[in-house]
């Protein structure tokens, strides 16, 4: 009897988490995992909370499929992630309702789509840059987040949601969690005259937990 990679139990859990938490509406959302030299990928049209870790795409390093059913079509996507942070062993893509929203909106600054808001989003995450609209699943899409300068653990994606990344998925997940709220206060205080940190309290957060702003 064969042995279920830890990886592929771990992907049908927080498929389910991420459901629970009412991030992943319908059949929306797609989540990765690098494991023993390949990445298991959610496969395409199955909701996150129906994920069998016998059934995963399993892609090889070069990108080709080696086993399972057909990955979900935002693989380039998770690709241009893991490229982007090379730590990452786990790569998160939601259409959540805040980070749908937030995305729709203007960019807070040229490095963040998101303003520092709360010092648990600079603490965790960092800045979240803006990547700019290119049709779901196209190769355009990846090449669009590969585009965007320097490091970080998450983005949003032009009208489109929010992806993350992290060392394992439990880590992506809080990111993910942590992202949506802010995109939630965001579009709370949009054009409100808020106050966020300063660049000073920021600095301190990222020498302090070695994220990126």
């Amino acid at each position: 009897m064969s042995t279920i990679p830890e990886a592929t139990v771990d992907a049908a859990r927080v498929g389910r988490r991420v459901v629970e938490l009412g991030l992943s509406p319908g059949a929306s959302g797609n989540l990765s995992v690098r494991a023993e030299g390949v990445t298991y990928m959610s496969p395409t049209g199955v909701s996150l909370s129906a994920l069998d870790p016998e059934q995963l795409a399993v892609m090889s390093a070069e990108g080709v499929q080696l086993s399972g059913p057909r990955a979900s079509k935002e693989y380039p996507l998770h690709e241009a992630m893991y490229a982007k942070d090379p730590e990452a062993r786990a790569v998160i893509h939601l259409h959540s309702a805040q980070a749908m929203a937030a995305s729709c909106l203007r960019p807070a600054s040229e490095r963040s789509a998101l303003p520092p808001v709360t010092p648990y989003l600079v603490m965790r995450v960092g800045r979240v840059p803006s990547v700019a609209y290119a049709p779901p699943g196209s190769k355009e899409l990846g090449e669009e987040l590969a585009s965007v300068e320097g490091l970080f653990h998450g983005a949003l994606l032009a009208n489109h949601g929010l992806i993350v990344s992290g060392r394992d998925l439990a880590q992506a997940l809080d990111r993910a969690v942590e992202v949506e709220e802010a995109c939630r206060l965001y579009v709370q205080l949009f054009d409100a005259p808020a106050r966020w940190l300063t660049e000073d309290d920021v600095a301190v957060l990222t020498q302090r937990y070695g994220t990126p702003w």
